[in-house]
């Protein structure tokens, strides 16, 4: 398998025609009832089509015959279309189609007129989201960085996080992501009376098989952690660390740029010039202002860098 010179794939990129039959009527998803009481929890993998470790998670569920003891257990290949779209030889660019699947989770976008691959799919799965008491949405990052954690700023997602201990980053959201509704915050799960934990997990970067490997073992300790599956103790968590989103910045020109290069945890001072786009200087907001996520290839209308610090 071909690719960039600076992007080593590690884990082949399957054929998931197998697992298209669900068997709810939605294509792609899964789902199995204990016929015990329990909670309903969703796992979400391919939210974009080239973050495939979710992808292999997934297939470890379904393959190894994973069923739930307690409650039910949900099990989802969110954006297939993307992910069947990929290009080993162009491996950032079958993230989405037309719209990033994770930023129009909004009423008003799934009740509207617009139409594209992302939003027809977004509305096949919005009963399956709007079901689940619990979700974890498995992603990765383009850039090879230490894995984290992304949720809304609830006790009961913190929790669920330090309870389960890995990854041991946090990356908390206080006033939302800021760049549009993504499906953890989708209708009932948005608010302080949630039925449940919504969480995103970043397991590392995109083609490596360790990054895989994370989001296996996340997706088995989040099951362990509700009681639908059991496993053994685990070992002690690593020290926690907490970062609260400031900003989520978007490229809005051709000329957007940092002033060095970024892959994320970098950190500035106050006032300290981290990139400009156009006539715009991006200066950091506060003292250790930690960067997460800087994009990796600018592109106008998409986001650019989230600005945190650490709690």
């Amino acid at each position: 398998m071909t690719a960039n010179p600076d992007t080593a794939i590690e884990v082949v990129q399957g054929d998931l025609s197998a697992y298209r039959q669900g068997n709810i009527g939605v294509d792609y998803v899964h789902r199995f009832e204990s016929g015990q009481p329990g909670p309903h929890v969703l796992v979400n993998a391919l939210t974009h089509g080239n973050e495939i470790c979710g992808m292999v998670a997934a297939r470890h569920l379904l393959d190894n015959g994973v069923r739930p003891r307690v409650g039910t257990l949900t099990v989802s290949f969110a954006h297939v279309e993307a992910y069947n779209a990929f290009d080993p030889t162009k491996p950032f660019e079958n993230r989405q189609i037309v719209h990033n699947l994770n930023r129009i989770w909004s009423d008003e976008l799934l009740g509207g007129t617009e139409d594209s691959p992302e939003l027809r799919r977004a509305r096949e799965l919005r009963p399956v989201v709007a079901a689940a008491d619990h979700i974890l949405d498995i992603h990765s990052t383009s850039q090879d960085v230490a894995p984290f954690w992304v949720y809304p700023d609830f006790a009961r997602n913190a929790d669920v996080a330090l309870a389960i201990g890995v990854p041991p980053v946090h990356l908390v959201m206080p006033n939302g992501l800021g760049s549009g509704t993504p499906l953890i915050q989708h209708g009932a799960h948005a608010g302080a009376d949630a039925p449940g934990a919504a969480m995103v997990v970043e397991c590392g970067q995109h083609f490596k098989r360790a990054t895989a490997d994370v989001a296996t073992e996340v997706t088995l300790r989040f099951l362990a952690h509700f009681g639908l599956i059991e496993r053994a103790a685990q070992s002690t968590p690593a020290p926690q660390r907490r970062f609260e989103l400031l900003q989520t910045l978007m490229v809005k020109t051709p000329e957007f740029a940092f002033t060095r290069p970024l892959v994320g945890f970098e950190t500035f001072a106050k006032g300290e010039l981290i990139g400009t786009d156009g006539a715009d200087e991006i200066r950091a907001p506060c003292d250790d202002c930690t960067i997460f996520m800087p994009t990796r290839a600018p592109i106008v209308g998409r986001e650019a860098v989230y600005l945190t610090r650490p709690l």
